[in-house]
């Protein structure tokens, strides 16, 4: 696929998603009933062991090509006052992420994964959203087909993050927008805002609740009115993922909020998704509930980058190992009761 032409031809996409293999869910379940341990006394490790298998159509998974893609763009709505950085930030946080510098560089290769950093146009800021939309259809279109290009169909796993000073009230915006409620209910205080900036960024977020309310049915136009590019392209990749049936580790409150749209045009459209922690951003967990999701870790984190999302990681090679490396209680010649 070369991109998205139309936002119909989006849509269409985003209603056409396979599902995971159930046959291959099948065999996983059953493997885990031979391996020498009581039933289900690995508890989520099991459950994740077989949730890998299912979507990746083998009843032992692997995690051999593990890809972290992190997103960057900026955003018109930090003029706004609501965030504790200036937009500058966002250009020299890539700089140091090409350096090898940043906590993501050394998570991904903790985690033994590929890291990618994809800036999307970060010279230039999408428009204030209390003003305009975020994003004009066509450059909304064109993060969407950058994020859907930049997953590779022979990868085993995707980790996604963003960076992107003012992504926050976006995300809060959309996440407001998509399932109700005020600024005040949603906006957390991203990179450290004081008491006065939480109140600008709450009210920000409902400027922008009350300019673009009449899309509050259509949620691909809520992420383009709301969101940023990043958010774009990580809502490109999820869907990309989920059509070659790739499971993904959702990383914070963004990414949860960039990927929300795709659960809400399909009712099963986040299946192949986990929340790999609940960050410490206020809303984080609110979110993860209204989208299904049960975060599998809780470290107070909240920076950002993939890096709840990479930890997530360690997690997951332990299931996969277990489930793959341990012997049946045949193999074994243990008694199974």
């Amino acid at each position: 696929m070369n991109g998205f032409s139309t936002l119909d031809h989006l849509k269409a996409a985003c209603r056409d998603l396979p599902e995971a293999d159930p046959r291959a869910d099948e065999a996983a379940r059953a493997r885990q009933g031979q391996l020498t341990k009581p039933p289900g006394s690995l508890g989520r490790l099991e459950e994740l062991a077989v949730w890998l298998a299912a979507w990746q159509g083998c009843e032992k998974p692997g995690l051999n090509t593990v890809e972290v893609i992190v997103f960057a763009g900026s955003h018109g709505i930090t003029a706004r006052g609501v965030s504790a950085f200036p937009a500058e930030v966002t250009a020299q946080m890539v700089a140091n992420f090409s350096a090898g510098g940043a906590a993501i560089n050394q998570l991904a290769e903790a985690a033994g994964a590929g890291l990618t950093v994809v800036p999307l146009s970060i010279d230039t800021p999408t428009a204030d959203f209390t003003r305009a939309p975020a994003m004009s259809e066509a450059a909304f279109l064109d993060a969407v087909s950058t994020g859907y290009a930049a997953v590779s169909p022979d990868t085993d796993l995707i980790a996604l993050g963003e960076m992107g000073i003012g992504n926050t009230t976006a995300a809060a915006a959309l996440a407001a927008a998509l399932f109700g409620g005020t600024g005040a209910d949603w906006a957390g205080r991203g990179t450290g805002v004081d008491d006065a900036g939480l109140g600008r960024k709450a009210a920000v977020i409902d400027e922008g609740l009350a300019r673009h309310g009449e899309r509050r049915d259509d949620p691909l136009g809520l992420l383009a009115a709301l969101g940023g590019r990043e958010l774009a392209a990580i809502f490109g990749t999820t869907l990309a993922a989920r059509h070659h049936r790739i499971p993904v580790v959702l990383d914070g409150f963004v990414c949860t909020a960039a990927a929300a749209p795709l659960g809400r045009l399909h009712a099963r459209g986040l299946d192949h998704a986990i929340a790999g922690h609940v960050s410490a951003e206020a809303g984080h967990r609110r979110l993860l509930e209204a989208v299904g999701l049960s975060p599998l870790l809780d470290l107070g984190m909240r920076l950002g980058e993939a890096s709840g999302a990479c930890v997530a990681l360690t997690i997951l090679r332990a299931a996969v190992a277990c489930h793959s490396g341990m012997a049946t209680f045949a193999e074994a010649g243990v008694s199974d009761g």
